[in-house]
């Protein structure tokens, strides 16, 4: 058990990423049961639905879970009622409201910041946020531009002792062993995780994910046209979505104007909340070319600390002498 595992109350270093509207009580219990970090989204749901949605958590696992806000945008209402249930924690991103970060920790609340570069790493660590998500642009969702294996490290550098949490690109414990390398203690998944048994999206789309190469899952130009729009500072570089492709995206990049706003939004918020949405805006990462299956949460999670205990051993068998012996020539001089 690390310091992540320590603060956060949970068995092992697997976090959960939130789907946002998308329902995942069941999901997020299971990977809760299974020792990891279980998430819960709040957007475009009412207060009564959230509140719905954490009886039925904590009917389901009495194990630690986290309740994601975000500033796109950030409903004051919801947030109150998150600080009322007390989860074991807060986890935000698109924003980082020192204000309400100092009101989570006076609700006892650990606050989980998701940063896409190291300005806004310094940021979150001056405004008190108690662990960091490094997501790389691989990440699927709302993600920056600095690619996971160049993010993780630079965050871990300036963190210090607040735990780093690596996300975007990992989808097996290959992932993990390499999230660990690079100073992270632990990290966040969600591709892998809509691709499972528990997850209440269209059949359609986790099949899409499973059959898709990390080429399929692009940023969208334009999406301010189609998203809700943004109520708090926006810190580092700007953040934008990666889906599957589909005709809106391509619409999107190719002639935005002829896409109404209005319209699309009130379509894209009723089909989400219906689970659906797969047909507009897939939030996929590129870690789909690494999912080959949908399987059960619990099974993913092991899958996940077995593969990276083996990948870690098989480094170090493979890795150390290379390394040793490129030691010694140096210090011969040759």
């Amino acid at each position: 058990m690390n310091a992540l595992c320590s603060l956060l109350g949970i068995d092992v270093p697997i976090v959960l990423a939130p789907f946002g509207p998308w329902e995942e009580v069941e999901l997020a219990a299971a990977v809760s049961e299974a020792g990891g970090l279980g998430s819960l989204g709040t957007a475009l749901r009412s207060t009564d639905e959230l509140r719905d949605q954490w009886r039925r958590m904590r009917e389901l696992t009495d194990r630690p879970f986290a309740v994601n806000h975000t500033g796109r945008p950030l409903v004051r209402e919801a947030f109150d009622a998150t600080l009322e249930a007390r989860p074991a924690a807060i986890s935000f991103h698109l924003g980082i409201p020192a204000d309400l970060i100092a009101r989570a920790h006076d609700h006892g609340i650990v606050w989980i910041q998701a940063v896409g570069d190291v300005d806004a790493a310094e940021i979150a660590l001056e405004a008190g946020a108690d662990v960091l998500i490094a997501q790389g642009t691989e990440a699927g969702g709302n993600a920056g531009w600095v690619s996971t294996l160049v993010l993780v490290p630079a965050v871990v550098d300036l963190a210090g002792s607040t735990p780093v949490v690596a996300a975007g690109g990992i989808a097996d414990g290959r992932g993990l062993a390499a999230a660990l390398a690079l100073g992270a203690q632990g990290v966040s998944l969600g591709t892998r995780f809509l691709a499972s048994t528990e997850m209440t999206i269209d059949p359609e789309w986790k099949e899409r994910i499973v059959g898709a190469h990390a080429r399929d899952a692009v940023k969208v130009a334009h999406a301010d046209r189609v998203l809700p729009p943004f109520n708090l500072p926006q810190v580092g570089a700007t953040f934008a979505p990666r889906v599957l492709r589909t005709p809106l995206t391509d619409q999107l990049e190719q002639d935005p104007e002829s896409v109404d706003p209005r319209e699309l939004a009130a379509r894209v918020r009723s089909e989400v909340l219906a689970g659906k949405g797969h047909q507009l805006l897939p939030f996929t990462g590129q870690s789909a070319e690494l999912v080959h299956d949908v399987a059960p949460a619990a099974e993913l999670v092991s899958r996940l600390m077995t593969e990276c205990a083996a990948a870690l051993h098989r480094a170090g068998r493979s890795a150390l002498p290379a390394v040793e012996e490129g030691e010694h020539r140096f210090l011969r001089g040759g």
